[in-house]
């Protein structure tokens, strides 16, 4: 077997994107831990997950980290996967629609990444969504991921300070990359069929390889640890603010935008549910209650 020349930089992806889901599960336990209440603070459940080859051989897996009813989270899911195999025909086809060189001869594949969903139980603290990810095929490699808020009841300091902090990451890799990545984020976080965006924006990028892999590389751990400095100020801020039923019917509505989008639009989504991953996992996005005027 030929030796894979691209194995220590896959491995190192991999190992980083772990270490980023770890980071990340840590800091929302603790935020259940600090915030008052009379309820237990709510914990990770984790679940490992496994892809199987038409064969039945293994193509990888990982975790699949949902925590429900806590004091903060209503559900939040953290996954990380390590996977690869052969790309469905539907897949290689889109990819090869989006100018991946080589895909139609040889479909193979391997990805690593680390995506979060965060729906909240104050309807004045914003959903959230961050992932970032890296793909190979034996003709190219290329990073991806970014994050978007998503207030049901908009602040415009929350919004403003969750841009700073995305702006300030990516400004430290490269001057135009605010600006096109959060264009980008505009128009993919768009839904159409209602003709407005399904939240405040933040940034989006795929298919980043400037031939560069370790600042390729580089830029995307910049992206996920900016994650946290973004998001907690926001959501500490809001925590104890009063809510009427008129705020979670204002909530539950939002989350159906969400699910719409997520379930038609997303590429993601699309992706891992033709690529044969687990289901469950796949749809870890959508929320536990949501509804439709």
């Amino acid at each position: 077997m030929t030796e894979d020349p691209f194995a220590p930089r896959k491995q190192e992806a991999s190992r980083w994107f772990h270490t980023l889901r770890d980071r990340i599960t840590a800091a929302f336990e603790a935020l259940e831990d600090d915030f008052p209440s009379a309820a237990p603070p709510g914990r990770f459940e984790v679940t490992p997950t496994t892809r199987r080859g038409p064969n039945g051989e293994d193509q990888g897996g990982g975790l699949m980290s949902v925590m429900r009813g806590g004091r903060v989270f209503e559900k939040v899911g953290v996954n990380v996967s390590t996977v690869w195999g052969t790309l469905a025909p539907r897949a290689s086809q889109a990819m090869t629609a989006r100018g991946v060189p080589g895909i139609a001869a040889d479909p193979r594949f391997w990805a690593s990444g680390v995506s979060l969903v965060a729906h909240m139980q104050n309807p004045h603290t914003p959903a959230v969504h961050m992932n970032t990810r890296m793909f190979w095929t034996p003709g190219a490699w290329w990073f991806g991921g970014g994050a978007d808020l998503n207030p049901c009841i908009e602040y415009p300091e929350d919004t403003a300070h969750f841009h700073a902090v995305l702006k300030a990451a990516c400004d430290a890799h490269d001057p135009g990359y605010y600006s096109r990545f959060k264009d980008w984020a505009d128009d993919y976080f768009f839904i159409p069929h209602r003709g407005r965006a399904r939240g405040v924006g933040g940034i989006f990028y795929d298919d980043l390889n400037t031939g560069d892999w370790e600042a390729d590389f580089a830029f995307t751990r910049a992206v996920g640890e900016a994650f946290l400095p973004a998001f907690e100020p926001v959501t500490r801020r809001r925590l104890g603010a009063p809510v009427t039923p008129e705020d979670r019917e204002t909530q539950l509505i939002h989350r159906g935008l969400y699910a719409e989008y997520n379930l038609v639009y997303d590429r993601g989504t699309k992706f891992g549910l033709e690529t044969g991953h687990n289901a469950d996992a796949v749809l870890m996005s959508l929320p536990p209650l949501a509804r439709w005027p």
